[in-house]
């Protein structure tokens, strides 16, 4: 199995010394060896695909601005940083068409944006000091690229730990040939919430740093201790759901005290777009009274599946129809394993809004997960043999807080310390294996990946604790891309890599 942090098999110090070098030579020997080039974001390949792409000419032009904001939070104020409202304005655009964001960052720290699931070219990624320099304060970055794939991504900063302030939104990339049947549309963004409440981002995750110690395991339910929730479990995600307290749980910026409405009428079916903004928690979807559709997951079509409830882990999203009935009805986000939840209101008639606490038995329904989708034949990888494998030990836990891949605890202002390699026109298997007691929801920037068995793609899937998962992709998009844990805290502790392509 190819690990990149292992060295050649061809100049590992135990082969040269069976050729019978003595050990001086071969350290001498190893340490002649070549090292690896790989192309830079800005490269004449990272041009030429991005200049291949099928493009419409249309243009789409977004300015964002980053900055202090304080938000409502039904009733309470929380100063934070944002790009205007929350979440920021949908950005629309058709398959094909080009984008061309203006961020004018007025915060007081540098940031960037990553378009996330996009296969865009590399030095528009948004990754700091890996495809671009960070946005300083008082400055101003463009981004342009091509939208090749149609579906529902979302764009966030990818500085720090300003993913957990308000720094997000939608990007929606329609279909200009959409073969789905659906009468309206509802863009869905669920989140947890502490930023100037009861602390900030990088308070929580100074306070994560220092270890529980033996103090895990103690909790027979959730119980805070300071910004520390112990005991958060779930079934459905192998053990501990989450660690992170959250006094908030947002549906479009709104908590169950100001909920959101979604006006509609009888039998209209409702095409929702459904993205996890979050940054330690997962969320089981379900709607009071209806069955859900699941058309697509992470931009790509899959076979329409009919469930109660949807278990969405960070990063994820999922489209799904539902035919409303008459009345009114609660969208549920449940902080899966946190006892506590994010509510939306569906309307489609005159009457008592449903509580907010109220029995939802569909939350305890069949609840569908990535790995029971199958990927539409349009959305299949071509079937042919793997060039090369990766496996991608995933370590740590909160004893000491020592997130991790193989080991290799990633630091951003040294991102190509230890890459994983790939080659241009690959096809490429990637083992992630959990090692840990805690369940990842694992992200690839610049691609998608097809889950075994002709299974759904996707470009962030959830791989449970002591499980492996393995994913297929296509190396078809030249650059320097980041493969992380997109649960914030554990990307931040370390748990971030590099696929890197050769030059």
């Amino acid at each position: 199995m190819f690990n990149a942090n292992e060295p050649p098999a061809g100049l590992s110090r135990r082969t040269l010394l069976r050729a019978g070098l003595s050990g001086a030579a071969a350290l001498a020997l190893a340490g002649c060896a070549p090292e690896p080039r790989f192309l830079s974001p800005t490269s004449s390949a990272v041009r030429d695909i991005e200049a291949a792409r099928q493009a419409t000419g249309a243009l789409t032009k977004v300015a964002l601005k980053a900055a202090v904001t304080t938000v409502d939070l039904a009733g309470t104020p929380a100063a934070t940083w944002a790009y205007g409202p929350l979440p920021a304005p949908t950005i629309r655009l058709r398959q094909g068409d080009a984008l061309e964001a203006t961020l004018t960052n007025e915060l007081p720290d540098p940031t960037t944006i990553h378009w996330h699931g996009l296969a865009l070219r590399n030095d528009m990624d948004g990754v700091p000091n890996l495809t671009q320099a960070p946005v300083a304060a008082g400055a101003a970055f463009k981004y342009r690229f091509t939208a090749p794939d149609p579906g529902t991504y979302w764009f966030h900063s990818h500085v720090g730990t300003q993913l957990d302030r308000g720094l997000y939104g939608a990007l929606i990339v329609e279909d200009p040939n959409e073969p789905l049947a659906y009468d309206e549309e509802w863009v869905v963004i669920v989140d947890d919430w502490l930023d100037g409440v009861t602390t900030t981002p990088p308070q929580v995750l100074d306070e994560l740093s220092q270890g529980m110690g033996s103090m895990t395991g103690m909790s027979d339910g959730p119980m805070r201790m300071g910004n520390t929730l112990m005991g958060a479990t779930s079934d459905a995600l192998g053990g501990d759901a989450g660690d992170v307290y959250y006094p908030h749980y947002l549906i479009n910026g709104r908590p169950s005290g100001d909920p959101e409405t979604y006006q509609s009428s009888p039998g209209r079916r409702v095409r929702v777009r459904l993205i996890n903004a979050g940054s330690d928690t997962a969320f089981r979807i379900a709607l009071t009274s209806h069955e859900l559709t699941v058309t697509h997951t992470d931009g790509f079509p899959v076979t329409p599946t009919t469930t109660d409830a949807i278990l969405v882990g960070m990063g994820e999203r999922y489209d799904f129809i539902v035919t409303l009935s008459d009345g009114a009805f609660a969208l549920i986000a449940e902080a899966e394993g946190k006892q506590d939840r994010a509510v939306a209101i569906v309307r489609t008639a005159a009457g008592t809004s449903p509580p907010p606490d109220g029995d939802t038995p569909e939350l305890t329904g069949r609840v569908l997960t990535a790995d029971q989708l199958v990927a539409v034949d349009s959305a299949q990888l071509p079937n042919r043999p793997v060039d090369r494998e990766i496996t991608v030990r995933l370590r740590g836990g909160m004893k000491q807080y020592d997130w991790s891949m193989d080991y290799n605890s990633f630091d951003l202002s040294d991102p190509m310390a230890k890459p994983y390699s790939v080659s241009s026109g690959e096809r490429v298997a990637v083992k992630f294996v959990n090692t840990t007691t805690m369940w990842h929801p694992m992200h690839l920037h610049g691609h998608t990946f097809q889950l075994a068995r002709g299974g759904a793609r996707k470009d962030t899937s959830i791989v449970l604790p002591n499980r492996t998962l393995t994913v297929h992709f296509d190396a078809n998009n030249p650059g320097r891309w980041l493969t992380h844990c997109h649960n914030l805290y554990h990307g931040e502790a370390g748990m971030m890599g590099v696929l890197a392509y050769l030059d």
